[in-house]
């Protein structure tokens, strides 16, 4: 494949995206330890958190479109994407039921990672007995 051709491959999907005017991604240079793992600019990776949260693109489709796997996409997207904003006093029915439901998923979220991390701790001071 030529120096050019992958943009062609990967930006086919994108070409009605307001990000072909500028700068296309970057491809990845190769790190130097490992040839098989990439490293990516934090441009990059803030152009595909861009096209989730901008462009609605899925976690899955933004992964797919830029050639990335989509683990990566979603450890990006959890560290680097905004936050939403906590509504007002004057917010409608409709957004106080979608902050309800995004407040509860973060809960059980939290929980979850407070339980695995109860019992690695148990686990480990198991081990200093």
């Amino acid at each position: 494949m030529k120096n050019g051709q992958w943009r062609a491959i990967i930006f086919a999907p994108l070409k009605s995206s307001r990000f072909m005017s500028k700068a296309p991604f970057q491809p990845p240079a190769e790190a130097s330890g490992d040839p098989k793992r990439r490293v990516y600019t934090d441009e990059f990776k803030q152009d595909v958190i861009r096209l989730i949260t901008d462009e609605d693109y899925s976690i899955r489709g933004a992964a797919k479109a830029v050639g990335v796997c989509e683990q990566t996409v979603r450890n990006w997207y959890h560290k680097l994407a905004p936050k939403p904003e906590p509504i007002g006093e004057d917010a409608s029915v409709e957004q106080l039921k979608a902050e309800v439901k995004r407040l509860t998923k973060e809960l059980k979220r939290a929980e979850m990672e407070r339980d695995i991390l109860e019992k690695a701790t148990a686990y480990f001071a198991k081990d200093q007995l």
